[in-house]
Parts: structure tokens; C-alpha cells; sequence
């Protein structure tokens, strides 16, 4: 697959929940996570998903949220990871933070350095990366 999303999560259709006009597709990834994603239902129906297919999860890295791991708050996103900071480019005014959440799983980020150091970002640190249901592609082989 070649995309200019950075983050990619192959994995396999755990369920579907259908929806009024748009279902909720759950993808199980690497080492038991899950990431969740809404879609049209003329996109389910279109593209052949159902529970047991392999798909991909795309989410662009802008799309991508950090929070401190520590963070005295609940959101309403569904996908949530926590992770050890692997990498971080700065650049002029964004940087790109790389995110170790588990054996088998990464993820990108882009944000503001102001992002960067008022969340005390930093490398071997922990750090949350979250993103709606609603900026996550789904992906299938034809």
C-alpha cells in the first residue's frame, strides 16, 4: 500500500455496529488493541466489510492528539494509546513525535513545538496519542 498517511494499523474486522447512516467498524491491531472507525453504510456496503476481513486503519499524523499521560481528564475520543516517546524532529514551527505504544505498534504525530514543550514531550517519556473514530480510513484489498 502506498498512502501519505503515516500511520497505517493492518488488522482484521472484529465488529461492526450499524448505524442510522453510519457504522461503527472495530479493527483489532497489534498485541490486543483496537482501533475503532465510523463510516458511511454505503462504505461498508460498498467495500465488502465484515467481521473477520483483513483491513487497514489510516490516520493521518495532524490528525493525531497528545496528551500528557497524566492528564487529570476523560475524552470522548475512542482511540486512546499510551506510549513511550521514541522520537521527536523539530522543525521550524511543528514537530514530529514517534510513539512506541506497544511491541508491534507505533504511531506518528504532528504537532506545535509549543505543543511539544508545554507537554514536556520528550524522548523515553510517556505521552497519550488520541484520535476520533471519525479520522481513521479504512482500507481493504480489492
Amino acid at each position: 500500500m502506498k498512502t501519505s498517511a503515516r500511520n497505517q494499523f493492518h488488522g482484521v474486522i472484529q465488529a461492526i455496529k450499524v448505524g442510522a447512516t453510519h457504522d461503527e467498524v472495530v479493527l483489532s491491531i497489534a498485541d490486543e488493541q483496537t482501533v475503532t472507525a465510523v463510516v458511511t453504510q454505503e462504505s461498508t456496503q460498498a467495500m465488502g466489510l465484515s467481521v473477520g476481513k483483513a483491513a487497514v486503519a489510516l490516520v493521518k499524523a495532524p490528525w493525531v492528539v497528545l496528551c500528557a499521560p497524566n492528564d487529570e481528564y476523560v475524552y470522548s475520543t475512542r482511540n486512546q494509546f499510551t506510549g513511550k516517546v521514541a522520537g521527536v524532529i523539530k522543525g521550524a514551527v511543528n514537530a514530529e513525535v514517534f510513539i512506541d505504544v506497544s511491541a508491534g505498534l507505533s504511531m506518528a504525530a504532528i504537532v506545535t513545538n509549543d505543543s511539544i514543550d508545554r507537554l514536556g514531550i520528550q524522548l523515553g517519556g510517556q505521552v497519550t496519542a488520541i484520535f476520533k473514530a471519525s479520522h481513521v480510513i479504512v482500507a481493504v484489498k480489492k
